[in-house]
This record gives C-alpha cells, structure tokens and sequence, in this order.
C-alpha cells in the first residue's frame, strides 16, 4: 500500500475518535449530565457512593481519576506493545472499550449515577489508552518534515468529523419529534449511542490499513519484564535530555489549562452564565469549526518562525483567555472568547504532538515507549488540571476563580518553553521574512 493511504488511514482515526472528545467530553454529555443530577430539594447536591458532592465537581473528579488510571498504566501498555510489536491490538482494544462504554451511557438516566459516572470514565480510559498507541505509529509512517502537516491533518480531519455529528445531534436534540423521539433527554442519550457507533466503526479505516508490527517483533516469555525495561531506559534517556525535559515540563503545565478548558467549557457556561444546552453546543462548534484553521494556520508560522516560538505565541494568547474567562458575564463575550480558544485549540495541541516527535531520537524503534511519556505528561496534566479546577470551585463556590487558576499554570509553562532551546539541526531552519 501507498505510503499516502497509510498516512490518511491513520489520520482517520482522529475523525473516528474526535467525536468522543467533542460529544461526550465537551459538550452533550456534561449539558445532560448537570441536568439530570439537579433536584428541586437538593439543588446541585448529589449523593455518590454515600458522598455528598456537588454535580459539577463530581464530573471533574470522575476526569482527574479515569486520567490518572491510564497514566499509571500507559507506560507499561506501551513498553509491552513496543516490545512486542502489538501497538495496533491494544490501539484496538482500548478503542472498542471506549466506544463500548459510550453506548452504556444510553442508559444513563440520572437515578443511576454510579452507573453513569463508571461508563463516563472507561469511555474516557478507552479515549486515552487508544491516543497512546495511535500517536506512536506517527515516526513510523512518516518522516520528520512530514510530522507537523500530517498531524494538523489528524486534528483538523476529527475537528471536521466531530462537528458532522455534533450538529445532526443538535438537531437531535431540537427537533427530536423529528426523529421519532419524546425530548431532548432522549435525543442526547441517543446521541451517545451514535457517538459509540461512530467510533467503532471508523476506526476500520485506520485498523485496516496501519502496518502490524513493522519491524518483525516477536513475543515471548520476557514479554512483561522487556516493557518495564525499555520504560526505565526511556526515562533515563529523557532525563538526561534537557530539551526533552523542558520541553515536556513547559507541555505539562499548560496542557493543565489546554485540556481542562475543552473538558469543563460546556460546564462553565452552564453554570456560570447560565447558557442554555443549545447555545452552550454552538459555542462548542465555534471552537471546532475554527480550530480547524487554526491547526493549519500554526503549522504554517512554525514553517516560517519555528516550533519554539509558535509555541511560545499561542501560550501568551491563553493566558489572556484565562484572563477574560473571569471577566466574561455575555453570551457574545463566551462566543468570543470561544473564537480565540478554536484559533489557538488545534494549533497547540496539533504542533506539540509534532515538536516532540522531532526531539525523538531518530535511531530508536521504540516510539511507544517515547510517546507514552509524551501522553503520560498529558494525562498527568489533566489529571492535575480538572482536579484543581474543581477543588477551587468546591473551596470558593465559584468556577471563575477556577478560570484564573489555569492562567497560572499557563504562564509556568510559558516560562519553561523561553528557557526551550532546540537543536537546530533537529529542525528546518526558520525562515527570514
């Protein structure tokens, strides 16, 4: 097959499991979510397991913990897969549990919360564990002047796929007599069910087509053993690497703000503006409809600047959306902040993924193992991101002081990528202009 087919095979994976993201994580499912768990007696309060906690402080934490889960054992998963040439069967095993998961909250109603919140967290294991072991076929079709628009390409193709199902669920949801359903509850568990379906089914493409095991691994006894091994070396090679370190430390802190904004965005304009499901979704699409552009946009400054500074350039821009996130009071404010979070959503997430692929060392074959600290880092960041986001919300009872919070770890991150010098002969050389 066609070194082209192979890439866009890949790519696909990103329309197949974007819609998570976007449906589940962003936007229906946290608007469903505080619906269903209001009372009139109790308000926002509901009772887990015995623990009164507030809805929305609920959901965060059931974030912070599905993410620490898989960033305990991301690394493992990924030394045994690069070990033993099986990075395609765990990619399909954690993609099938997740879309699995998603079609269990169709039968979430709200009285069965434990039962909501456990199908809400393996679909988010299943997203997770899958990212790993996509991102670390990326080296293996594609070579480092490919990286940056061959990952814009993944983002922007689950931006697009996203945002086609997001608007037929908005509809959904709208006019659900169109579609022979009683209301919008149903129309949004409905919504979930097509978004388990979606995933599945898409990821074919990838599974399909994505070389199995590429370079001749064979299994055996020592399977276990090897992937703790190359683990422990990996850490040591990262840490004796000081653009690799600085590099992940400046991805950690702000990836705390980037990923706790897409999972808690919908959350906050609910509760802290008080926006209706629909606009809430159509502020959602503004963010994906624009980052679409905006992933192309940046790799294109980082062709003619550089990764540092692109980088450096799209940090600055969030802190300033923190800023405003407290400030905000519209509906047009939200949708203008939303604006600026797409221009720069795709963009940082797509070029990090490609900054660190170009700091990989080129003679290694074991690229799973590289990119389990890159998604490690991740996880741990919106493990660290969600839980400080609903700790503060729990001690203040405000959600904009969450907001400001993120702002910090923003502005750490920055100063740890001015301290970033990358090897120039590790990249195109930035052109004058």
């Amino acid at each position: 097959m066609s070194k082209k087919k192979i890439q866009s095979a890949w790519a696909m994976y990103d329309w197949a499991n974007s819609v998570y993201s976007l449906v589940i994580t962003s936007t229906i499912f946290p608007v469903y979510f505080n619906s269903v768990t209001k009372s009139e007696d109790r308000g926002d309060l509901v009772d887990f397991f015995g623990f009164e906690i507030v809805n929305t402080v609920l959901y965060s934490y059931s974030i912070s913990f599905s993410y620490l889960v898989i960033a305990l054992i991301s690394p493992l998963l990924s030394g045994i897969a690069d070990s033993g040439g099986k990075k395609l069967f765990f990619m399909k095993f954690f993609a099938y549990l997740g879309s699995i998961s998603c079609v269990g909250l169709f039968f979430f109603d709200g009285d069965n919360l434990e039962y909501g919140i456990i199908c809400a967290m393996m679909a988010s294991i299943g997203y997770a564990g899958s990212i790993v072991f996509y991102n670390a076929f990326l080296p293996e079709i594609a070579t480092e002047d490919e990286f940056d628009f061959l990952s814009a390409k993944g983002f922007s193709l689950g931006y697009i796929g996203s945002v086609i199902l997001l608007i037929l669920n908005l509809v959904m949801i709208e006019v659900p007599e169109l579609f022979g359903l009683s209301d919008g509850g149903q129309a949004a568990r409905w919504s979930f069910l097509i978004t388990g379906v979606w995933w599945a089914g898409f990821s074919q493409i990838t599974f399909k087509h994505l070389p199995n095991n590429p370079y001749k691994k064979q299994v055996d006894k020592e399977l276990l053993l090897r992937g703790y091994k190359e683990i422990s070396e990996v850490y040591l090679k990262v840490k004796s690497s000081k653009v690799m370190t600085r590099f992940l430390t400046a991805f950690l802190f702000y990836s705390m703000g980037v990923q706790t904004v897409m999972y808690l965005a919908a959350t906050f304009g609910d509760k802290e503006l008080g926006l209706p499901g629909d606009k809430l979704i159509i502020t959602i699409l503004i963010i994906q409809i624009v980052a679409i552009g905006g992933s192309y946009l940046f790799a294109y400054i980082s062709k003619i600047y550089g990764n540092k500074r692109s980088l450096v350039i799209m940090v600055f821009i969030w802190v300033f959306i923190c800023i405003g996130a407290y400030f905000v009071n519209t509906e047009y404010q939200f949708f203008a902040l939303a604006f600026v979070v797409g221009m720069v959503m795709g963009g940082i997430q797509s070029l990090s993924r490609s900054t660190y692929s170009k700091l990989i060392p080129k003679e290694t074959t074991d690229h799973a193992s590289y990119f389990s600290f890159f998604d490690v880092t991740e996880k741990i960041a919106i493990v660290f991101g969600t839980f400080s986001y609903g700790f503060i919300e729990q001690l203040t009872g405000n959600m904009r002081n969450s907001s400001l919070a993120l702002g910090l770890f923003f502005f750490v991150g920055l100063g740890f990528l001015f301290l970033l010098k990358i090897p120039k002969s590790d990249f195109e050389k930035p052109v004058n202009v």
